[in-house]
Parts: structure tokens; C-alpha cells; sequence
């Protein structure tokens, strides 16, 4: 009977040391997986951020291009305009590129990956409302970017406003009332989706969907 007892405790006992050995291990993969996963995620946001430098500066030139064109011409309606058009687009790249970048800033790679998550799924949709105003309307918006080179060359007072000027301008603001129209329904029909935070970004948000895979391994191992 003795016996017996001591055979049960010693078999308790390897158990116990059975299970501390598979916590252990699995801590040490997780702590693994965890690292090196993350380290991943936040690789693939330097690309991210690159490109939104890169929109920063890009809206400086458009802010100096603008400017340059509607103080030189301030008698000439059209370059006026045109001037003050680019000089305000240049300021929205700016604050787009810098909410984007704020935003990527403040994913904190040591924190719990839910609240990782949620961090990148507001980037996304940043992303999203970014390339919406700042990227659709590239397709038209190189009409008053000519115009306002066109500009940096003074006209003269009372010679008005050429022809071409005017006839740009004018497909260049249909362009745009169109373009706000088709990006507002296409932002709600995307954030209404079910897979709204995957389908709300374009070209180059692929680092974001990249980061948001190896959160979700960490997730899957920790669930299990």
C-alpha cells in the first residue's frame, strides 16, 4: 500500500514537472514567435513611412509652386485661382502625410498585440482617407499644376486670362467635384464591408497588411 502511495506521488510529481517543462517551452516560443514577428511588423512600416516623407515633401513643392504663381499674378484671375488651388492641395498632402506618419509613431511594438492591432487598423483607415483625398485626385489635379508653372512666367496686367487657361480650370473643377463624389461613396462602401479594414487600403498599404498578419499569428499562438 506504502508502495503504492509512492508511486502515485512520484507519478504526480513527473507530471508536474512535465507540465512546468511544456509552460516553459511555450513561453520561450511565444517570447520567440512574439520577436521575431514583430520585428517583421515594424520592418514593414518603413516603406510606409518612406512613402508618406516623400508625399510630405511633395507637398512643400506643391505649397511653393502655388504660392510662387498667385503672388506674381494676383491681377490675373485664372492664375490666381489656379495659384491658391495647388497652394491648398499642397497643404493637404502635407497634413495627410503627417497624420499618417503620427499615427505609424504610435504603434508601440511592446505593448499587448490587441492593442497593436487596433493601432494599425486606425492607420489603415487613415491610409485609406488619405489616398482618397490626396491620391484620386492626381488624375486631374496635373491640369492647375501645369497652370501654375505656367504662372511662374509673369503676364501682363490687363493682357486677362488665355483661353487655355480657363478651359483647364474649368475641366479641372468638374474633375474634382467629381472625384469627392465617387471618394465619399467609395470610403463608406469600404468601411461598411465586412473586411472594411482590409479592403480600405490601396497601393501602398501593403506593409500595414503585412504588420496585421504577424499580429494575428502572435494572436492565434497566445489563443492557444
Amino acid at each position: 500500500m506504502k508502495d503504492t502511495a509512492m508511486e502515485h506521488d512520484d507519478l504526480k510529481a513527473a507530471w508536474q514537472s512535465l507540465e512546468a517543462r511544456i509552460s516553459r517551452s511555450d513561453a520561450l516560443q511565444l517570447a520567440v514567435l512574439r520577436e521575431t514577428r514583430l520585428g517583421r511588423a515594424r520592418s514593414h512600416l518603413r516603406f510606409f513611412k518612406l512613402g508618406h516623407w516623400l508625399q510630405c515633401l511633395l507637398g512643400l513643392g506643391l505649397v511653393a509652386l502655388g504660392v510662387m504663381c498667385w503672388t506674381r499674378n494676383p491681377d490675373i484671375a485664372g492664375l490666381l485661382a489656379a495659384g491658391i488651388a495647388v497652394h491648398a492641395f499642397g497643404v493637404i498632402n502635407i497634413i495627410g502625410a503627417i497624420s499618417a506618419l503620427v499615427l505609424a509613431a504610435r504603434v508601440d511594438y511592446s505593448a499587448p498585440v490587441l492593442q497593436i492591432q487596433r493601432r494599425l487598423a486606425t492607420l489603415l483607415r487613415a491610409y485609406a482617407l488619405n489616398s482618397a483625398i490626396c491620391g484620386l485626385p492626381w488624375w486631374i489635379m496635373w491640369l492647375p499644376v501645369v497652370v501654375a508653372v505656367a504662372g511662374l512666367d509673369r503676364i501682363q496686367p490687363g493682357a486677362g486670362t488665355p483661353s487655355w487657361i480657363v478651359w483647364s480650370l474649368a475641366i479641372s473643377a468638374a474633375g474634382l467635384i467629381a472625384t469627392g463624389i465617387y471618394a465619399i461613396r467609395h470610403y463608406r462602401r469600404i468601411l461598411g464591408a465586412p473586411d472594411a479594414e482590409t479592403r480600405a487600403c490601396g497601393d501602398g498599404a501593403d506593409g500595414i497588411r503585412r504588420s496585421r498578419r504577424m499580429l494575428a499569428e502572435i494572436a492565434e499562438f497566445e489563443a492557444h
